[in-house]
């Protein structure tokens, strides 16, 4: 059995709480359920799309909510008991579908689209004005001894000036 020091990678990461349930959850997923299939694309740096092979689903029969930083994508189809005759070779999928996708930290998403079978789903990525990146400046603040010298100069010149008068 192989055990892996983490520590550090705890040393250097501060205030990265969810690190363990996101490792769990990265070793829970099922990785043998490949249906459907997607893609994940990024079109900037801060907005994403994926995409999912859903044909012969309908607008009402797909479900897609986000709850916690997780993104389910669900179909559900009943059974087409319309078509005439028995199949001989019955290829094309139409079972229902769970897909679960985690989401980083401030992920949202900001849209989707049904075309020709296939499922378009825009994430953004918005980071909040506080949590952005800044440059602090070094600046200085006057010390006492400035200050210090600063009034015992003037109390020089005046002295100076008491005694020429």
């Amino acid at each position: 059995m192989t055990t892996f020091d983490f520590s550090p990678l705890y040393r250097t990461s501060v205030g990265f709480d969810r690190l363990a349930s996101l490792m769990s959850s990265a070793t829970r997923q099922d990785q043998g359920n490949s249906y459907p299939p997607y893609n994940i694309l990024s079109t900037s740096e801060d907005h994403y799309r994926i995409t999912m092979a859903v044909a012969g689903f309908s607008r009402e029969e797909i479900n897609i909510t986000t709850e916690q930083n997780r993104l389910l994508v669900s179909g559900n189809r009943a059974e087409a008991s319309e078509e005439q005759g028995e199949y001989l070779h019955r290829g094309i999928a139409t079972r229902s579908f769970e897909r679960r996708f985690n989401l980083a930290d401030h992920v949202k998403v900001t849209g989707a689209e049904l075309e020709n079978g296939l499922l378009h789903i825009d994430l953004e990525r918005e980071i909040p004005e506080a949590m952005k990146p800044r440059t602090i400046e070094i600046g200085s603040s006057p010390g006492r001894l400035l200050d210090v010298e600063k009034d015992s100069g003037e109390k020089k010149d005046s002295k100076k000036q008491d005694r020429a008068a």
